[in-house]
């Protein structure tokens, strides 16, 4: 059974935020996919919450890119908008992989990216990836507009860099971190639809013939947080791809990881993955030819 106080549909992000700071148990929903969840199984003081709806607030829909070339992701934008946005297809691939694992396609239609960064939670999908774009968040409030870049907004395990009375807007791409990438996601799982990642990969490699030029290497469920493999990044920078180079790379990736057991998986399996799955992406994304 669901408590809840109260509910308002906002129309503006003023709005939203007065909400907000009126309210000291208000809570935002977007999608609902996690905020129900946790209110119908009363978990995380999601009881007798007041909540404030923002799924009608237009400044938080729509992908773009801007006058400098950087992409705009709403937040409310849903997992199946961007997963179909030529915008995201024709620029960033491997975040149409990304979100489109996501559950199944009643919750892709209904989950929004937003949502799925601002629960915290390690295994969201989406995050890896925005993790090796170096995505910056974007956050409104009374006082303005604040811009975070995503490792600093990850504070813990479900806990977010948002205090009371802000919300987050939108995800920002620079040019310079998606253009002349290639790129891939790997989730594995131990079911191939609606299930939680054991452990998600996700890359951003630039090359220049078979010579790194930048490597980017996130994960998600390989620590508390999404998290930067950023050594074996600096080991790749400069090596010609091989086969040895790709397992160096795999096992530099441990040293930047805190994989743990859970009754998902071992430590000893998680950490095999992390091994991997990085080889693999990096194959992929730049079209084949080792034996990752």
């Amino acid at each position: 059974m669901y408590q809840i106080n109260g509910y308002l549909e906002a129309s503006t992000i003023s709005e939203a935020i007065d909400y907000l700071n009126k309210n000291d148990n208000a809570q935002i929903i977007a999608g609902g996919t996690d905020v129900l969840i946790k209110t119908r199984e009363r978990k995380g003081g999601y009881v007798d919450r007041d909540l404030v709806g923002i799924m009608r607030i237009p400044e938080l829909k729509g992908i773009k890119i801007d006058a400098e070339g950087n992409i705009v992701i709403g937040a409310t934008s849903s997992f199946t908008e961007v997963e179909e946005n030529e915008i995201i297809k024709s620029n960033i691939p491997s975040l149409c992989t990304a979100v489109g694992s996501v559950g199944g396609p009643q919750i892709r239609n209904m989950g929004t990216i937003g949502g799925n960064v601002a629960n915290g939670a390690t295994s969201a999908d989406s995050a890896s990836t925005l993790f090796a774009l170096d995505t910056i968040v974007r956050i409104a409030s009374k006082e303005g507009i604040r811009e975070v870049p995503i490792e600093e907004f990850y504070l813990g395990p479900g806990k977010v860099a948002l205090n009371k009375g802000e919300i987050l807007t939108s995800f920002v791409i620079l040019k310079k971190n998606y253009k002349g990438f290639k790129g891939d996601y790997i989730k594995y799982s131990h079911r191939k639809a609606m299930d939680i990642a054991t452990l998600g990969c996700s890359v951003m490699i630039k090359i220049n013939g078979q010579i790194i030029e930048e490597l980017k290497i996130a994960y998600g469920v390989a620590g508390p947080t999404p998290v930067r493999a950023k050594g074996a990044e600096e080991y790749g920078v400069g090596k010609e791809i091989s086969q040895e180079v790709l397992n160096e790379i795999g096992e530099m990736c441990l040293k930047d990881t805190s994989a743990r057991d859970s009754w998902r998986a071992s430590k000893a399996f998680r950490e095999q993955l992390i091994r991997e799955l990085p080889k693999r992406a990096i194959n992929n994304a730049i079209g084949g030819g080792f034996n990752a």
